[in-house]
């Protein structure tokens, strides 16, 4: 209808009644628009928001890393926990492949004297998080100290390098490991070929025995036999004559008329003494007269006694 055109909007009839439309104004504002935005990518929707922040998070620098499997020193060693027995070990020179240390730990006095002692023995130091250096140990105080593996000779090896008369130390279940170190100290100090033990049910050259050897172990050759029958066997090939040491036998020490023949002394567990077996296979036990029958004496120091008592006999001939 003529006249409509200057008009802002028709009048529509509906069943709400009569109503004035925009004049094309409402369509004009939809044009090119397209389809509504999803929720997160909308700037002031809350899903946008919690978008922008796991974005900020991600790029965090102090986002943390996933943890990683915590890496053992190589070489298969032994790994000497906390800060006593840390520095206690690189006091006695045991032989080390590392020193392993947390992140911002507490330092104090044996931290430190921890690390001097690691630097002055040229021993390589690894910093690491807490959590690696406790999931290598559980409680280590934040510090470890990574051990060489002990290299142990032959028993044929000390059988071959012996001098004559040769003088050999057996150990028959000694599970004590500052036993152990106490009787290789005392064997290098008499001047033993060398100490034999079993591989099974035994001490072995772990950082405490070395500690109690005081460095002795590294002068004297030590061997892990997995029969202790059989070594004592190859000894009496070898020309050793074989006596064991039990508190219950009928003769002692010094009844032994033996110091400028071949020995091996043989040195029963510190709870058991000699097993049936290896008793059975000595050519002689004897014992060691005590004043108090009451009392006892450990492996190390009956081991030190009968060697000092043979080294004794030797020097007088």
């Amino acid at each position: 209808m003529a006249g409509n055109s200057e008009r802002k909007g028709a009048v529509r009839g509906s069943k709400k009644g009569a109503s004035t439309g925009s004049g094309g104004n409402n369509k004009r504002r939809l044009e090119g628009k397209g389809p509504t935005p999803k929720a997160e990518d909308r700037p002031y929707h809350a899903a946008a928001k919690r978008k922008k922040s796991a974005s900020k998070d991600t790029k965090s620098p102090t986002t943390r890393a996933p943890r990683t499997k915590s890496e053992r020193p190589k070489g298969g060693g032994e790994l000497v926990a906390g800060r006593n027995a840390v520095v206690e070990a690189l006091r006695a020179g045991v032989p080390a492949v590392e020193l392993i240390i947390a992140r911002s730990i507490d330092v104090d006095d044996r931290i430190t004297e921890s690390l001097q002692l690691a630097l002055s023995q040229h021993l390589p130091i690894r910093e690491t998080h807490r959590a690696e250096v406790e999931g290598l140990s559980g409680s280590s105080q934040g510090i470890l100290l990574a051990i060489k593996p002990y290299q142990y000779s032959s028993f044929e090896e000390i059988l071959l390098r012996t001098k004559k008369p040769s003088l050999i130390v057996a150990l028959d279940g000694v599970t004590d490991p500052r036993n152990l170190g106490a009787v290789v100290r005392s064997a290098a100090a008499f001047g033993a070929d060398g100490v034999v033990m079993t591989e099974r049910r035994a001490a072995a050259m772990t950082a405490s025995a070395w500690k109690s050897s005081a460095g002795a172990a590294a002068r004297i050759q030590i061997a892990q036999v997995p029969n202790l029958s059989r070594a004592i066997d190859d000894a009496k090939k070898n020309g050793c004559f074989v006596v064991g040491l039990d508190g219950d036998a009928e003769k002692s020490l010094g009844e032994m008329n033996l110091a400028d023949e071949s020995l091996m002394i043989v040195v029963g567990s510190e709870g058991k003494g000699l097993s049936r077996l290896v008793r059975e296979k000595c050519d002689l036990v004897v014992s060691i007269p005590m004043r108090a029958t009451t009392e006892s004496l450990n492996a190390s120091v009956a081991t030190s006694i009968a060697l000092f008592w043979v080294d004794e006999q030797r020097s007088k001939k």
